[in-house]
């Protein structure tokens, strides 16, 4: 299983993504009401996604964006690989719906956290959008020091991070893979931050 674990991470665990299609309906409930700056969580169906949480000795969710304003309309904001949204479509930041997020090929369980100061979380929600709106790509160096790329929990960081209030208590896991070694925040470390309370789980 650890050799298996070997060729599977450089591929899927920093990541954070099945790659999958949005078809078949959503796992979002319908009375779900999303806030500016809500931090949202997802695990995925495919076998990379449980290679994720297997890396994760014990972690729920394998992607996590943040909830944005786009002209009044709760959206979503997340740094994804493998899921253009048309041919040639680069690895990117995504804005899309919660829908689209937790559609049923992507996802199998979510989960909304809310930040406990909601003027932090409409600041981090911005930033976050700005992310989105310079046309991001996915940073598949998984470096968090450079900001001209992202990988999906350091969107959410960094988006935080420009406030007066980042996220408190996060540590870097240090991970040597086929091809990269790196420093990263795994989805596990964002779901325990104590600044983050749960709202729903499903």
């Amino acid at each position: 299983m650890r050799r298996l674990l070997v060729i599977l991470l450089p591929l899927c665990l920093l990541a954070c993504s099945d790659g999958a299609s949005e078809q078949g309906g959503s796992i979002l409930p319908p009375d779900v009401q999303f806030r500016v700056g809500d931090v949202v969580f997802r695990r995925g169906s495919g076998f990379t996604s449980h290679a994720v949480l297997l890396a994760e000795k014990g972690g729920v969710y394998s992607h996590v964006g943040i909830v944005v304003d786009s002209a009044g309309v709760p959206m979503i904001v997340h740094a994804v690989p493998g899921e253009p949204d048309y041919e040639g479509d680069d690895d990117r930041v995504k804005m899309e719906s919660p829908e689209a997020f937790f559609a049923c090929a992507r996802a199998q369980q979510g989960a909304v956290y809310r930040h406990i100061d909601s003027l932090t979380a409409h600041r981090a929600a911005d930033v976050a959008l700005s992310v989105y709106r310079r046309h991001t790509l996915f940073d598949h160096d998984y470096d968090d020091s450079d900001t001209t790329s992202m990988y999906c929990t350091e969107l959410v960081v960094h988006a935080y991070a420009a406030t007066s209030r980042p996220l408190p208590g996060l540590q870097h896991h240090h991970l040597r893979l086929i091809g990269i070694e790196t420093d990263c925040i795994l989805p596990s470390d964002i779901l325990h931050c104590s600044d983050l309370k749960p709202i729903i789980n499903f």
